[in-house]
């Protein structure tokens, strides 16, 4: 028994063969190379931060030194006059507060005679207090010879974190006073750390690069979160302070992965700490830390460049795939587009038999095939369109059915449902809600059936009773045509056009929003076609009238917008000119049918023969419409 092959396209395969020899290759040696660089960047990333924390503590030592060669330098001019009488010279005063001037980051200069009062010069905003408290912590903490460094302290009268430089002044082998330079860390804590003002937690969860500095206590000294340098926190819990500590400063500078927990959150960091000198007893710890995947994001960069490169190569292999397979397979490929044309509605194509005989007697059974499938769409087509000019003449039969019970209202359905669509274009209602809206006008009255002839054609005003009798043909409509599928998107004006939006309407008393802009467009029209058609308790208003009625009735019965559309297709002709003429048409009807009541009464008659036009204005003897009527004409 042969064994049937499980069928290949052309394409796969030729698209196939170039990933292979094009792509693989590619992305193998890629991604070799990006690993490669990866652990270089990885190298150069770990220098920079051995760099940068170097950098910084040699900051540090340099703010030190330069503050140990001030003190000290006073202290051997004083030693070198050999009297100490000099001390407390106006010349000694001078010379400090120069070079208190010369120097933005001393705080406070003092010299504390052995004896006698000091000998201070200080900056504005720090206290004589502040001064002299500090001066004398210094001189009490002070050990050995040489300039001593004291702890960094907060100044309490200005808030500004300071440390201290003292050193004794010997004159013929006696300590004669103690000089102590206050000087402020402010500058150097902004070169070295920043002072972003930032919070700790934004910092380690965007992973930005945390640098500060802590004293030999593991204490913030800078650090961009001010609060943690206001409160002296201890930095301990970070495995790269305590390996600092613990070393003893011995090392000078080092290189620390670690995992820390900040928030409920860990996180692998890479940290870099250098130890800063001032003198021979202060250390300090530079300290530089980030987490790790955005220190070395570049390498994550590095490998998606791989990636795209390959993707665009894989692209280069499926265009050059593609190009020759379909060349090598053209015929079978026009023939497959052309179907997916036809299953996507276009019937008119047709495809080129070809020369291949197998391929052109395809290609000439697809063509009949494809005129056959077209003949019966365009049929399908015309039939649907009768059915709609069917459904609509049917529509239009019934309304005109329910409109000729009452002479009075001959054609009003007909005339609401264009003056619906006319306030429909101007609201920029599209196509098919126009269609519905003009359906659903047609229909607005189809409840009436249901009401008894002697309301309906009662030739005087309703009474409460009948008027309630009346309210209800939205809802008999309603009830009619829901239940035919076909209508549900005619519902809302049907049912809802005797809606206010003031809530004060029926059936529902629905108010504002909640009644369908097909509903209020209806009202309008159904409201404006009573209000100028004459009925035999009142006369019809002229055009200007009916629409300054239906104005001072916005807020309360009517939609402002809806209004204004009408008012705007009255002023553009669109509206006007079909109500005269249906008003024509209805009332030579009334005249062939009322001839002989004519006869009897000709000033009725002159009357009805003046009215085939709507006038300019109102005659003076005609009886206006009260507003409480307007719900019983327009129903």
């Amino acid at each position: 028994m042969p064994a049937f092959s499980k069928k290949v396209s052309l394409i796969y395969f030729v698209i196939a063969t170039l990933l292979v020899v094009g792509l693989v290759p590619l992305v193998l040696t890629g991604w070799t190379l990006s690993d490669k660089s990866a652990g270089e960047l990885r190298a150069a990333e770990n220098r920079y931060q051995i760099q940068l924390v170097q950098e910084k503590a040699r900051r540090i030592e340099m703010f030190g030194r330069r503050f140990e060669s001030i003190v000290e330098g006073l202290a051997v001019a004083l030693e070198l006059s050999h009297d100490p009488k000099v001390i407390g010279a106006q010349g000694t005063e001078e010379k400090i507060g120069e070079v208190l001037r010369q120097n933005p980051d001393l705080l406070a200069l003092s010299i504390k005679p052995v004896g006698v009062d000091s000998l201070s010069v200080f900056r504005p905003g720090v206290a004589q207090t502040d001064v002299d408290e500090i001066a004398a912590s210094a001189v009490n903490n002070h050990k050995g010879d040489g300039v001593w460094i004291g702890s960094p302290q907060r100044i309490a009268s200005s808030g500004t974190l300071a440390v201290t430089f003292s050193r004794e002044v010997k004159i013929n082998g006696a300590v004669a006073a103690e000089i102590v330079a206050i000087a402020s860390m402010q500058n150097i804590a902004q070169t070295v750390a920043g002072i972003s003002g930032a919070r700790n937690e934004d910092l380690w969860r965007q992973g930005l690069p945390i640098i500060f500095v802590v004293d030999g206590r593991g204490r913030a000294i800078f650090y961009p979160d001010k609060s943690f340098v206001e409160t002296g926190r201890p930095m301990t819990d970070l495995k790269i302070v305590s390996e600092w500590l613990e070393s003893g400063s011995q090392v000078q500078s080092a290189l620390v992965p670690f995992t820390a927990e900040e928030a409920g959150s860990k996180y692998d960091m890479i940290g870099a700490y250098s130890t800063a000198r001032i003198g021979s007893n202060q250390n300090f710890g530079v300290f530089t830390m980030q987490d790790t995947s955005r220190a070395l994001a570049i390498v994550g960069e590095m490998k998606w460049q791989t990636w795209m490169i390959s993707l665009l190569f894989a692209v280069f292999a499926l265009g050059a795939g593609l190009v020759l397979s379909r060349w090598m397979t053209s015929p079978l490929l026009h023939l497959a587009a052309a179907a997916k044309q036809i299953a996507g509605g276009d019937f008119s194509k047709r495809v080129k038999e070809g020369n291949i005989t197998e391929i052109g007697t395809l290609g000439e059974s697809f063509n009949v095939m494809s005129e056959k499938i077209e003949e019966q769409i365009a049929n399908l087509a015309r039939a649907a369109e009768e059915n709609r000019e069917l459904f609509y003449g049917t529509v239009k039969a019934l309304a005109a059915a329910i409109d000729g019970k009452d002479k009075y209202t001959r054609g009003h359905s007909e005339r609401v449902s264009r003056i619906s669509v006319a306030i429909g274009k101007r609201l920029g209602m599209p196509e098919a809600e126009l269609e519905m809206l003009k359906m659903s006008a047609l229909l607005h009255d189809i409840g009436k059936i249901a009401i008894d002839d002697a309301i309906l054609k009662k030739p005087a005003a309703l009474t409460p009773e009948e008027y309630e009798i009346m309210k209800r043909h939205p809802q008999k409509g309603y009830k009619i045509m829901s239940q035919i599928p076909a209508m549900k998107d005619f519902l809302p004006g049907m049912y809802m056009h005797h809606e206010m939006v003031n809530g004060e309407g029926y059936p529902q008393g629905l108010k504002g929003d909640e009644i369908p802009l097909q509903a209020k467009i209806v009202s309008v029209a159904d409201t404006f076609d009573a209000m100028t058609i004459d009925r035999p308790y009142s006369r019809g208003m002229q055009l200007p009238a009916a629409l300054a009625r239906l104005r001072e009735l916005v807020g309360t019965r009517y939609d402002a917008s809806v209004v204004e559309a009408l008012v705007a297709a009255c002023d553009a002709g669109e509206v006007a000119n079909g109500i005269v003429r249906q008003m024509a048409s209805i009332r030579e009807q009334q005249a062939a049918e009322d001839a002989e009541a004519a006869a009897a009464t000709e000033n009725a008659t002159a009357e009805q023969d003046d009215e085939l036009t709507i006038p300019a204005a109102e005659p003076a003897d005609a009886p206006a419409v009260a507003e409480e009527e307007l719900l019983e004409i327009a129903s």
